[in-house]
Parts: C-alpha cells; structure tokens; sequence
C-alpha cells in the first residue's frame, strides 16, 4: 500500500465530519486498508486440495527413494493383499503400504514388532491428508544388511569394470566338450541332460558335482571352476561352462553372491554361462559372466546348436551348391558350344583338314615316286647283276679255261715256270697238281 494514498495524520482544516476525539479520517483510511487486504486474501487463497497437490509434487520429488529402519506395528492384510502397516521408533512412526504384487515376492513374514527394513517412496495420500511409504521391498534387519554388503560388493566389482561387456568371452559356436558345475542330483542336471541329448548329443559333457547350498558351496564351487581351468588338466579342460542352481530363496542363492566365486568366474579363461534360480532371479554371478540364462534348461540351449536346424542348413546349403554348381556347368557347356561353332574355332579345323588332304596326295606321291625308284634300281642290279655273271671265273673255266698256281699265287705266264716245278691247276669242276716236264 502506497502510505501517501490515506494519510492517516490530523487535517490542518477540520472536516465537517469530524467530532470530539475521533479522528475520522484515520476511520476511513484504515477502513478502506481493511477492505483492500481483505480482497487480497480472498485471491491468493488456496483451496486444500490445491495444497495438497503442490505439498504432494514437491515431497515425491524431493524422496523418489528412501530406506527406512523400523518396527512393525498395526499390520493388517486387507482383502485385496495388500498389506497396511506402520513403521515407527522411540521417536516417529509413519504409515507404510506394501501392494500385493510386491509382498508375493518378499517371503518374509510380517508381524508386529518385528524389527526391518524397508525400501521404497514417500507419496502424499491426498484424501486422508497424510503421508506414507509405499514399500517395493522389505526386509528382515539382518537380510538388510546383507542386501546392502551385496550392493556395496556390486558397486565395487562395477567400478572395477568386472560387468563390462568388452571382457565378456563369447561362447564357442560348436563346443566340443562342456563342463557342468552343478548339484549330480535334482532336476537341473537331469533337464540340461536332456536338451543335449536332443539338440547336439555329440558334445562330452563333463559333471563337476558342487555344493549349491550351505557352508561348503562357495568352496565347492571355486574348486570346480579352477579345476576346469587347470592347463595340467588338458583332456578334461571343456570349451564352455555353465554353473547352474535351481530356483530357492535369497539365502539359498546366498553362495552366487559371494566375492570368491564372482571372482573365480571373472578369472576363468573358459566362456562362462550362468543359470542360477529363475528368470527372475539376478546374482552377482550372472552379472559378471560372460552369459546369462534364465534357467539351466535355457542355458543348455544357449551353449550348443540345434541338431536339426544344423542338418536342415547343411541340407539348404548342398541344395544352394547343386543349383550353382549346375549352372556353373550349363553355363560352361553353352560357352564351349558357342566357342565351337564360332568362325575362329572351326577355321583351324578347315585348315586341318586342308593339311591332311595335301598330306594324303604328298603321301601318295612319294609312294609313286618311290617305287618308280625302286624299280629302275632293281633293272640296274638286274643288269648288272648279268654282268658280274658274265665275268665269272666259273663260267670261264666251265668254257674250258684253267688256272694255274704256284706257291699259292696265280701264274699268268709262261716264262715263270722251270721244269721240275709244282704247280695246281684249277678246273671247273675241281683242282689237280701237276709237274712242268719242260
């Protein structure tokens, strides 16, 4: 308000309304203020439900998530499920809600001064003007501590890096061998038998037979694993893993989240599966694996090939290479078709065939002019065969010719024998000795 708008001091000129000691014109100015804040109230005034709202937004907003420790007390199961309750100590209490939905998955049971904690949000319950928890989780004081050891041990391991998927190992496509660490009685070995057996009944499968549960689990199941790891052990050293459990309670899984087996399983060299409880429960274990599988039925699917899918992709693949293959041929026959009635191919054979005619007439010719040869040579042996005949010395002695020898020489004059000489005359028909009279 503008203070020179009334002006509350006396008037130096008295008002006809103004009478005694009251000051008429301090009356109305504070009248009028009255009015003018009155109206001003009337505006700014929030209705309950406009508060509420604005109270509501702001507290969920400030507390999306609390942990409250407390005892239980008033706690009631309505007919929906749902359960009522409140939480309180030495000092407060406040009212708390756990829906049906949520309490089926916390088996704990609720009682009145039980000690535990709670997990959830704080929301403003408008048509009773209060607040209250609504729980997502509850627990018993000494499974709250646990939970909180297990997500101190998460947050560590995650900031080691422990969770990252560029240290995940993949899983061999056709694995060999496969080592199982899991209980050697139950359900959990006899339905992951069976998924080998019907989806690749070659793989070797190697039991380790652990501890699930109690005391001697955790130890059980870090000796398995570093067995399998073992270089000294190469015939029994598997191509994958898989640690299995079947479903149980939180402390029944309590040797998953223990530090020596996650850190068993981050050492490992072999590729890891985990299936540990149901889809919906999650260890440290299957965090820091190098896969997750819902349950050992699916972890077994997971680690090996579908035995017929496989045959049905060989028998789509042969089919694929026949029809290439096929074609590939026919496309080969069509170009050596097409190469062999071409201009370029058949030429050389025309002129093959031209060679061999000219080799056949050559062939002829030289036959011809052989034996023309051959006969004009026989007529001159002939002739001259009748002319060395001729000259024989047989036929000359046969005409009445002798020859006379001496000592093994021809003698061919008279002059050269003395009477008294030896001499061989040789005739025709034979050869006598003879004497020179004289």
């Amino acid at each position: 308000m503008n203070p020179d708008e009334y002006n509350t001091s006396t008037p130096k000129t008295p008002h006809p309304g103004q009478h005694g000691d009251v000051n008429w014109w301090q009356v109305m100015a504070e009248k009028r203020m009255l009015t003018k804040n009155h109206d001003r109230m009337n505006q700014s005034a929030q209705s309950v439900g406009e508060l509420t709202r604005a109270i509501k937004n702001e507290l969920e907003s400030l507390f999306p998530f609390v942990r409250v420790k407390g005892e239980l007390s008033n706690c009631k199961i309505h007919s929906s499920g749902h359960v009522y309750l409140t939480l309180k100590d030495n000092e407060a209490q406040m009212p708390a809600v756990i829906w049906k939905t949520v309490r089926s998955r916390f088996p704990l049971e609720l009682r009145d001064g039980l000690e535990v904690i709670a997990e959830g949000r704080l929301e403003i319950y408008p048509p009773a003007g209060r607040y209250q928890l609504i729980c997502t989780a509850i627990f018993g004081t000494g499974e709250g501590e646990q939970k909180l050891a297990l997500e101190r041990l998460i947050a560590r391991l995650a900031k080691a890096g422990w969770f990252d998927a560029e240290r995940k190992k993949p899983v061999p496509r056709f694995p060999r061998r496969i080592g199982l660490v899991t209980s050697p009685t139950g359900a959990v070995i006899k339905d992951m038998s069976d998924v080998f057996a019907r989806r690749y009944p070659s793989a070797q499968l190697l039991l380790y037979p652990v501890q699930v549960q109690g005391e001697r689990a955790v130890e059980s199941i870090v000796r398995a694993i570093d067995y399998f790891n073992d270089p000294a052990n190469p015939k029994h050293r598997p191509d994958v893993l898989i640690v299995a459990r079947g479903g149980g309670s939180s402390e029944d899984l309590h040797a998953f989240n223990d530090e020596a087996v996650v850190e068993a399983i981050y050492r490992s060299k072999i590729p890891l599966i985990s299936a540990i409880g149901h889809e919906t429960d999650l260890s440290v274990t299957d965090m820091v694996a190098d896969l997750r599988a819902g349950t050992p039925s699916i972890a077994a699917e997971r680690a090996v090939p579908d035995r017929d899918e496989l045959l049905r992709h060989i028998g789509s693949l042969q089919q694929r290479q026949s029809i290439l293959m096929e074609g590939k041929i026919s496309g080969a026959q069509l170009q050596v078709d097409s190469i062999c009635n071409s201009y370029a191919f058949n030429r050389p054979l025309q002129r093959l065939g031209q060679f061999e005619e000219r080799l056949e007439s050559a062939a002829k010719e030289m036959s011809r002019a052989l034996s023309e040869k051959l006969r004009d040579r026989e007529q001159h042996l002939t002739s001259a065969a009748d002319r060395l005949l001729m000259l024989d010395v047989r036929k000359v002695l046969q005409r009445g010719f002798a020859l006379v020898s001496q000592d093994g020489r021809y003698v061919t004059s008279s002059t050269e024998l003395q009477a008294g000489t030896e001499i061989g005359i040789t005739f025709h028909d034979g050869r006598r000795e003879a004497r020179v009279v004289k």
